[in-house]
């Protein structure tokens, strides 16, 4: 049971009741996730606003996708490995690559670059070493990347933290974590 209500996009109004309808509209349902962070219009902002500028981002979406499940493993996220795994095979992963990328592994050289780095930066709560910046680049990743892999480290941090902060029911196909 979660620790804070979950919002109905129709018993709100304004700005929260708009996101949620853009929330709606992109997954076909309102996750229970985006029910629980609405207690707070800024941070369903926020996190709404990552996705959307992440998505649009440089990172392709499948590898975001890994990127999100390797993170929810590592913290024991329930939910995110769940939904994460789900949109990962929207975004053209097979279940062996997520089922791999939750070990923080890929048969590709260069995901398995990413997914190695993010799970240093997550071990190490940000302290790395310049090594692990500079394999990255080994692996063929530009600045712009590097930032941009950060930038989902940081919002995978927050959806992890939310959901298993406040014991978000999960509403996606369950997923065993490891």
């Amino acid at each position: 049971m979660s620790r804070v209500p979950l919002i109905n996009p129709e018993d709100t109004a304004n700005e929260r009741q708009v996101l949620l309808g853009q929330i709606h509209s992109a997954f076909g349902a309102t996750p229970n996730m985006f029910r629980a962070v609405a207690n707070s219009t800024a941070a369903l902002k926020s996190m709404w606003g990552s996705f959307g500028a992440l998505g649009n981002g440089v990172v392709p979406a499948k590898l975001g996708e890994q990127i999100a499940v390797a993170i929810a493993n590592r913290n024991s996220c329930d939910y995110c490995l769940a939904a994460h795994t789900a949109l990962g095979r929207k975004a053209g992963a097979s279940s062996q690559e997520m089922a791999a990328a939750q070990a923080g592994e890929s048969e590709d050289p260069r995901t398995a670059a990413a997914l190695h780095f993010v799970l240093r930066v997550v071990e190490g709560r940000g302290q790395i070493e310049d090594a692990d910046v500079q394999q990255l680049r080994a692996a063929g990743y530009n600045d712009e990347e590097i930032v941009e892999i950060l930038a989902h480290v940081a919002l995978n941090l927050f959806t992890n933290y939310i959901n298993v902060a406040l014991a978000v029911p999960v509403d996606f196909p369950g997923v065993k974590l490891r």
